[in-house]
């Protein structure tokens, strides 16, 4: 089992909110993808305090209500009288019992009520906004399926925007955070055991969990663990995608194994798709937070050069080695995948070790803009540019697997465009590799 990591900072908002609930009643929704822990850290920091669990499966609302009454009875100490067949009468029930009494109130996979009967927003905003001003409730309302959950409390028409008191995204566990699980758990490990460890996990709780469990620390048992016939990596994409993309989901599934390829740009993947994907990929970025566009540093937000990423780091090589791969995959053949990744892996951990400086970066220097720069044809690209706009400083860098193939020469010649554009600003010009994780 792996221990508890930070979340020092989540911890302190819960615990902050937890109090001032006390004398006003607080609602609170976390948000953050399948598998990043957000059950694990709720139930961590309401440990030992008076604290009501519900879990919203899809089923019935009656036999759902059933449970949640047993577990009022089991937390709250109370009996509860008469049957309550809607959450409708559970909720008005906690709320105006929590007029007299401080608990919390955690409903988990609260999205799932729009499945089962979606006028229970409208229903628990009318209950609220009834008793909210005497009530003691640390209400929190957490959920996995990001766009639901966004849409519930941040589009203006929804019953229950307006109505939070805080908001928490749950991330991903940052470099530090990896490099300390490593050190707990293998303490012999390699720069070249963090970028593996980096790459297939992307810091999701779950994974690192799973894997830690496994003592899969390299880069070849992490393979052989993932590609393995009980792994539960192998439909992972599916399990956390699948509920927030519905019926389109072969257009999504099919575009993020595009961008995974390398193929980034719009025209590139359309010309292979033969199909209009503006809209997909504008919810793609804002309506599900999966990609990223990707500008040159300093372009203008109009300018046509945009490349596509996506963020996460485990989905990101699970439509580029599994989901491309799924025939071998479904044959059980998985030794044909390994050796595709074999082959591959100098290369594409070579784009993911990018991705770690610029992370590395963005926490260690004092920076107001980060990012990468090209030209038209994707001439003169360089890999890093670190801004601080104040100090007129600028950071300039060149990421490669091994130190000895850069060339800080090559380097300079590559960004004489670029520093036409950074005129007053000091420029340092670094080499980063493995070596310098």
């Amino acid at each position: 089992m792996l221990k508890f990591y930070n979340r020092e900072k989540e911890t302190a908002l819960l615990l902050k909110t937890e109090q001032l609930s006390i004398d006003n009643a607080q609602m609170t929704f976390v948000v953050g993808r399948r598998r990043i822990g957000k059950t694990s850290l709720l139930i961590n920091v309401f440990a030992g305090k008076r604290t009501v669990y519900f879990f919203v499966e899809k089923k019935n609302e009656a036999l759902l209500c059933e449970e949640f009454i047993e577990e009022i009875q089991n937390k709250l100490g109370v009996t509860v009288f008469g049957q309550m067949r809607t959450f409708k009468d559970v909720f008005g029930y906690l709320m105006n019992f929590s007029e007299n009494q401080h608990f919390t109130l955690i409903i988990d996979e609260f999205q799932e009520f729009r499945n089962i009967n979606a006028s229970i927003y409208s229903e628990m905003q009318n209950i609220w906004d009834k008793y909210k001003n005497n009530s003691k409730l640390n209400l929190i309302l957490c959920g996995s399926v990001y766009s639901l959950m966004k849409q519930i409390f941040e589009n203006s028409k929804e019953p229950l925007f307006g109505r939070a008191t805080a908001r928490l995204h749950l991330k991903t566990f940052d470099i530090k955070t990896l490099k300390e699980i490593l050190a707990d758990y293998y303490p012999k490990f390699t720069n070249e055991d963090l970028l593996a460890f980096y790459l297939f996990t992307g810091g999701v709780a779950k994974y690192v969990e799973l894997l830690t469990n496994t003592q899969a620390f390299t880069m070849k048992k992490i393979v052989n663990e993932i590609l393995s016939e009980s792994s539960l990596f192998l439909n992972e994409g599916k399990n956390v995608l699948i509920e927030e993309f519905g019926k389109d989901y072969g257009n999504y599934f099919s575009i993020l194994m595009l961008i995974a390829s390398s193929k980034t740009s719009r025209a590139e993947m359309e010309s292979v798709m033969n199909v209009g994907l503006g809209g997909f990929l504008e919810k793609l970025e804002n309506e599900f937070g999966l990609i990223s566009k990707l500008r040159p540093i300093l372009s203008k937000p109009a300018g046509k050069s945009v490349k596509y990423r996506i963020n996460d780091n485990f989905l990101n090589f699970w439509f580029r080695f599994i989901y491309k791969y799924r025939g071998a995959i479904e044959m059980e053949n998985f030794d044909y995948v390994k050796n595709i990744i074999a082959r591959d892996y100098t290369t594409y951990s070579g784009q993911i070790l990018e991705r770690y400086f610029r992370e590395k970066l963005s926490v260690e220097e004092n920076l107001s803009a980060i990012g990468s720069y090209w030209e038209t044809g994707n001439q003169n690209e360089i890999d890093i540019v670190a801004l601080n706009e104040y100090e007129k400083r600028a950071i300039i860098v060149e990421v490669k697997r091994q130190s000895e193939k850069i060339n800080l020469n090559t380097l300079q010649n590559k960004s004489k465009n670029l520093i036409d554009k950074l005129k007053g600003y000091d420029i340092e010009y670094r080499a980063l590799s493995i070596e310098n994780m």
